[in-house]
């Protein structure tokens, strides 16, 4: 529905902790014109440089505090992503990416009410780290 929101611009950086870079991460907003619970997004499809990212290496976080899996997501009813609000997506990868240019592909895959199958927002954005 908002596929233009999926990718934020120049969102894409390396995560460092403790010294080491332990991944990278980038901002999304929500492809819906409402909010929803975590529980009810579906899931999220992460692919650099056209190679997917494993399902278990991607954590979302609303507040850059508290971050969940994706199948921990299913059961997070006590937090709202709002409209316009920026989620953060991390992918633990040892060494992060390389610096420079990504070809960055992300899909959102949400429940929403009225609506009786889950719905997908997609966009493929060339990102600097």
């Amino acid at each position: 529905m908002f596929d233009n929101y999926v990718l934020s611009d120049n969102s894409l950086k390396n995560v460092k902790k403790d010294g080491k870079t332990v991944g990278y991460e980038m901002r999304t907003r929500i492809t819906y014109y409402r909010g929803i619970p975590l529980s009810m997004v579906h899931d999220i499809l992460v692919e650099v440089d056209d190679q997917p990212v494993p399902r278990e290496n991607i954590r979302f976080s609303l507040d850059g505090e508290l971050y969940f899996t994706l199948d921990e997501m299913a059961t997070v009813t006590f937090y709202k992503w709002e409209y316009g609000q920026e989620g953060i997506i991390f992918v633990e990868q040892e060494g992060g990416l390389s610096e420079g240019e990504h070809k960055v592909k992300l899909t959102q895959v949400t429940r929403v009410a009225y609506i009786p199958v889950p719905f997908s927002g997609t966009q493929t954005k060339t990102m600097a780290v």
